[in-house]
Order: C-alpha cells, then structure tokens, then sequence
C-alpha cells in the first residue's frame, strides 16, 4: 500500500478513486474547513462586517446625489443598489478562497494532502463549498441590513434566484482565485493581484451607479462586464424590469469561465512541485 502511494505519479489517484470515494473525501474536507473556521472566527470578519460597511457607507454618503439622478431620493437608491451589491459580494468574496489556498501551501497543508491517496480534485471543491457557504453568510448579513435601511423585498423568488445566480458565478471567480493561489507565492501576492482585477470590475460596472452618464469608452467596457450583466439580472429579479438578455449572458459568463479555470486550477495544483 505505501509503495502505491508514495510512488503514484500526479492524477493517478483521480483515476483509481470512485465518484463515491470523491464525494466522501470532499465532505471529509469540507469538515475540515468549517472546524478551521471555527477555531479561527476572525476569518469569517469579512463576511460580516464588509456588507454591513459597504451598504451604509453606499447608502448614506451616496444615496441622496445619486438617487435624485434615478428620479428618485434614498429609498430609490436603496432599491437600485442592493440587487447590485448582491453582485458584488460574489466577486469580492471569492478572492479570500485564492488567499486561504496560498496560505494553505505555504504552512505546508497542502503537501500532506497531495501525499495522501484522495482525489485530487476534492482539495479544490471543498475549497469552494466552504466560500460559497461564507457567501451565503455575507448575502445574509446583507439583506438584513438593506431591510434596516428600507430597501422592500416584493420578489421572495427573485431574490432566492438572485442567489443563486450569484453563487454559480461566484463559484466561477473562485477557479480563477485558485489557480493564482497555486501559482502565486504568497496570500498577500494572491490579495495584491485580485485587487487589481477587482477594483476596475466592480467599479466599471453597473453596481454602483448607472452607467448612462459614463464616457463612451468606459460604457464599451460595462457592456462586456459579467458583473454589470449580473447586477442588471439581479435588479431585474428582484425589484423588475428586463432579466433574460442579464440572466442568459452572466450564466454564459459562468459556464466559459468554469469550463476554462476549472481544469488549469487542478492541472496547476496536480503539478506544482
């Protein structure tokens, strides 16, 4: 038995290991992240505290200016900036799965695993289970505090399909985030370059603001943001107006993003020596 494992070349337990054996390494796996953060509370910080700031200091610094631009007050940009915040905390959240695998690898976490005969691909996926599950938490928070701040849920099943919609992109970002926690060389190499990525993203999009007003070149680049699809999908979900055109294009964002991340995070992590 040791001399299979020791000797395994990388993916070769992938090929001898079941859907089942899979399945019950992610969830021992998932186990041991959620005992993690247990022990270690801080870590969830940002899931609670970053929707509350956000949505206060949005609300209160520029709801009135930017509401009577939407024809309205506070209460309208309340309405317009919740479903977008939604958006937001799928992108913004995802990052901390590339800095807690970065961190991972350099306590040494990772070597045990890939020493051990599991699927190498269940490394990842509890990854991610466990940041949507801080998502969820974070989209939680959120909702409570913009019912604090008046925002009016009418849409029970849009919001839960804005949920949805937001952790299937969400768990798009996080391969993206993986394979830089793979082949960066430290967390805070990882937190340096997602926010270089999502800093234009988020602030280039629809979220915050409407994008009528922006200069022509800046518009160009909020109409291919997968994040001004999904904040529009999320309005559209939530308070009406237009959803297929948003919905269809972020769910193909998802999908293109998934289907290329996805193999080059476990090739990376397969292979890194």
């Amino acid at each position: 038995m040791s001399a299979v494992t020791t000797n395994a070349t990388p993916g070769a337990a992938d090929v001898r290991i079941p859907l089942r054996g899979h399945l019950r390494h992610t969830g021992a796996l998932i186990r041991r992240n959620l005992l993690w953060i247990r022990q270690d509370p801080e870590s969830m910080f940002d899931a609670l505290l970053m929707p509350i700031v956000f949505t206060l200091l949005f609300v209160y610094v520029f709801g009135g200016s930017i509401g009577q631009a939407l024809g309205g007050g506070q209460e309208r940009y309340v309405q317009y900036v919740i479903p977008g915040m939604l958006a937001m905390m799928s992108m913004t959240l995802s990052q901390g799965v590339g800095t807690g695998f970065s961190q991972d690898f350099n306590s040494g976490v990772m070597d045990r695993f890939r020493s051990l005969p599991i699927g190498r691909g269940s490394v990842l996926f509890a990854k991610i289970a466990v940041e949507l599950g801080r998502m969820l938490f974070a989209t939680a928070v959120l909702m409570v505090v913009a019912v604090l701040v008046g925002f009016h849920i009418t849409n029970w099943p849009g919001l839960f399909a804005t949920v949805g919609l937001s952790a299937l992109f969400a768990s798009s970002i996080m391969w993206v985030f993986l394979t830089l926690g793979v082949i960066l060389k430290s967390a805070q190499s990882v937190q340096g370059v997602g926010f270089l990525v999502l800093f234009p993203l988020q602030f280039g999009s629809s979220i915050f603001a409407p994008t009528a007003s922006m200069p022509g070149w800046l518009r160009a680049f909020t109409d291919y943001n997968p994040l001004s699809t999904l904040a529009d999908a999320a309005r559209g979900l939530m308070v009406g107006g237009p959803v297929a055109h948003d919905l269809w294009v972020t769910v193909g964002w998802a999908v293109a993003i998934t289907a290329v991340m996805a193999p080059v995070a476990i090739h990376k992590f397969r292979t890194k020596s």
